[in-house]
């Protein structure tokens, strides 16, 4: 379904309401659109519709999670907000604790508009074909449900405002407090069930939804509520409480209930996850896909991103310039593209290390030198940067930009630093400890400090760089084209660009307002993910398959068809209910899904973002210790540095060093504040408990 409600539309709402009003008293004014108007014909619905969606919550290229819900996506980047996934210049690269606009007043504007469509649309039954008042009824449900699924994973319990509002009206009707967490998942769960039952299986409309897209949702929905009424109880002192001024539970959920209503959820989510994949018609994007052509796979996943023919594409929100634009590129791409920054989107060495195709030291990280770990033996060397990444899967390929790789027609020369002292070059710091994650860095190195010098390195761009004489007639900027540069946080801060959601005509100069990328909200892999996790999860509680589908078969395949279309190793057997194939399926989620604004929700309902569950932050079990204290956390680079003496390339892992980013998580976090106004002037409105 493509999500392109034309400007049109919205421009016909507009045109409406800036007609001359009427003299005549007696007659409605011509600056008021009625019910009459709007709901009574195709039309007058499709201007309703458009109105709802130009408010739904998507989080795309308009959205950013520092500010929240803005619909404007200055500075735009993704991935950045704490999951490991990238790093970002600015204060928005922050751990996902809160939204500066807080999703609430929004919220119940398009309720409202949902519910009066409930109310009111049955008065104009027969003015549509009876598919025809079922779909838009339908439609009022899927806005609703999004909303308070958009509400719960930010809140828990909320409101359930399911009419309309009538103001004025008696104070009890008004004042509407939170529900349960239970009860508000229940909601969501309800109305997405509806409007499945009333939508077509295909959108009748550009711009509108269908049966299939409700049922993705619903998967997703019911996975994170089954996430959450289980791994609550995986936090210290249980994660749940009761508000001062209802008594209501809020947060979580009652010892005698979580179990039940996890396994329940799980379900749901499986059962409208395979209902998609059994009747949906969606398969994997494998229009260029070759089985024995890596360079085939890597581009095969490059152009699924912009592709809206492709068959992978569930649920797309599109853009066009210059009536509906955006400006990812304009802030996220290479540093010699800056129009007017770059690098809003440095993926790190942590997030690779979650992909096939790298030699590794036994703690399983990524292996530099010849020793046993990154503090023993020589660098290993390479005649070009890319040589490292050469045998990395073609997914990891088609989301970030390697060092030396093509971008737009251009060779992406990325350099950390020149060195010019003897080879075998031995490890620049003996020690690479989360201790040391603030200093020393390389410019604070004997080697780059002392004389004679044997470090280059580049304060900034330009005529800063410093300058090493080749011996051959040749120079070398220490820095090359995008830098690190240390004195710098615009360049690449990481070693490396991301990839996913850029343009790559080389014809296409960005500016803050003429991208035009479609953004992806909910594509048939995650659906065949929802449908693997909820079937392991399900199997480690002991739940057969609620619809006689073999689930971990189901699982299985779904996982090895995602891993062969990303040219990533399969699997060798068949996943099971073990907490192994759980975090098989995780990870699996954290690689295929990077980048689109999901990792931050699944490492909140997986509840792994705080210290004591952060083993689990990768979808595997990794030292939280080596990339965190008890309060803090940091990420790592992949750097590369060229050796004069050996005339070839050698790469450090060491955490970032250029515009220090920390993050930090607590328990707290895994549920935002209720807007303190709201709780202030309400009596019936609860902040969190220990808020």
């Amino acid at each position: 379904m493509k999500l392109n409600i034309k400007n049109t539309l919205l421009a016909s709402v507009v045109g409406v309401a800036m007609l001359s009003s009427c003299a005549d008293l007696d007659i409605a004014p011509k600056n008021i659109v009625t019910s009459d108007a709007l709901l009574s014909s195709e039309s007058g619905m499709d201007i309703y519709m458009a109105r709802m969606y130009s408010q739904m919550p998507f989080e795309d290229f308009k959205y950013m999670a520092q500010w929240g819900i803005r619909y404007n996506g200055w500075l735009n980047a993704t991935g950045i907000e704490g999951t490991g996934e990238a790093l970002n210049r600015d204060g928005i690269c922050a751990a996902f604790t809160g939204e500066e606009d807080a999703y609430w007043g929004k919220a119940f504007t398009l309720l409202r508009d949902a519910n009066f469509l409930i109310e009111n649309l049955p008065e104009y039954r027969g003015s549509f074909p009876e598919i025809t008042y079922n779909h838009y009824l339908g439609e009022a449900y899927y806005v609703r449900a999004t909303v308070f699924y958009a509400m719960a994973r930010r809140f828990g319990g909320i409101p359930l405002v399911t009419r309309v509002i009538q103001y004025p009206d008696d104070s009890d009707r008004l004042e509407v407090p939170r529900s349960s967490e239970e009860e508000t998942w229940d909601q969501v769960l309800a109305d997405y069930d509806t409007a499945a039952s009333l939508m077509m299986p295909k959108s009748p409309k550009s711009g509108y939804s269908n049966k299939y897209v409700a049922l993705a949702f619903k998967s997703e929905a019911m996975l994170y509520a089954g996430s959450v009424a289980k791994y609550n109880e995986t936090v210290t002192g249980r994660l749940t409480g009761t508000g001062q001024k209802t008594g209501v539970r809020v947060i979580g959920f009652a010892a005698d209930r979580w179990e039940a209503a996890s396994k329940r959820y799980f379900t749901e989510a499986y059962k409208a996850a395979s209902e998609v994949i059994r009747d949906g018609g969606y398969s994997l994007y494998k229009k260029k896909w070759s089985p024995d052509d890596r360079d085939a796979q890597y581009q095969n996943m490059v152009d699924m991103f912009s592709d809206l023919s492709s068959p992978e594409n569930i649920y797309v929100k599109e853009y066009a310039y210059p009536t509906m634009s955006h400006a990812y590129d304009a802030y996220s791409a290479p540093f010699i593209f800056r129009s007017p920054l770059a690098s809003g989107v440095c993926p790190t060495a942590d997030f690779v290390e979650l992909f096939d195709g790298f030699d590794r030291y036994p703690d399983g990280t990524l292996k530099v030198t010849t020793g046993s770990k990154n503090t023993q033996g020589d660098y290993l060397l390479y005649d070009k940067p890319y040589d490292f990444y050469k045998n990395a899967e073609p997914r990891l390929r088609a989301y970030v930009i390697f060092p030396g790789d093509m971008f737009k027609g251009k060779v992406i020369d990325i350099r950390a630093g020149v060195y010019t002292g003897s080879s075998p070059v031995k490890p620049l710091f003996n020690d690479y400890s989360y201790a040391t994650a603030f200093s020393p860095k390389y410019q604070h190195l004997d080697a780059y400090t002392k004389k004679p010098k044997t470090l280059y390195l580049s304060p900034r761009e330009g005529n800063s760089q410093e300058v090493v004489d080749l011996g051959d007639g040749t120079t070398m900027n220490a820095g090359g084209e995008n830098g690190p540069f240390y004195d710098n946080g615009e360049a690449c801060l990481s070693g490396l660009y991301g990839r996913k959601w850029l343009n790559p005509d080389p014809s296409f100069t960005a500016t803050e307002g003429n991208c035009a990328q479609p953004f992806i909200l909910m594509r048939y892999a995650e659906v065949l993910l929802n449908a693997a996790e909820a079937a392991v999860e399900l199997s480690l509680a002991g739940v057969s398959s609620p619809d006689g589908t073999d689930m971990l078969g189901v699982a299985t395949k779904a996982v090895n068809d995602i891993r062969e279309r990303a040219g990533a190793t399969l699997l060798t057997g068949n996943l099971s209910g073990t907490v192994d194939s759980r975090n098989i399926v995780r990870k699996e989620r954290r690689k295929e899904l990077a980048f689109e604004n999901k990792i931050k929700w699944d490492l909140r309902r997986w509840r792994v973002n705080h210290y004591e569950g952060r083993d689990g932050f990768w979808g595997e079990v990794r030292n939280k210790d080596a990339y965190s204290d008890n309060s803090r956390y940091r990420f790592r680079g992949i750097y590369p540095f060229y050796s004069t003496d050996a005339g070839k390339y050698f790469f450090d892992v060491h955490f970032q060093w250029v515009s220090d980013k920390t993050f930090s998580y607590s328990i707290l976090d895994y549920y935002f504040s209720i807007p303190g106004g709201e709780v202030t002037k309400s009596p019936v409105i609860d902040q969190q408990p220990n808020r």
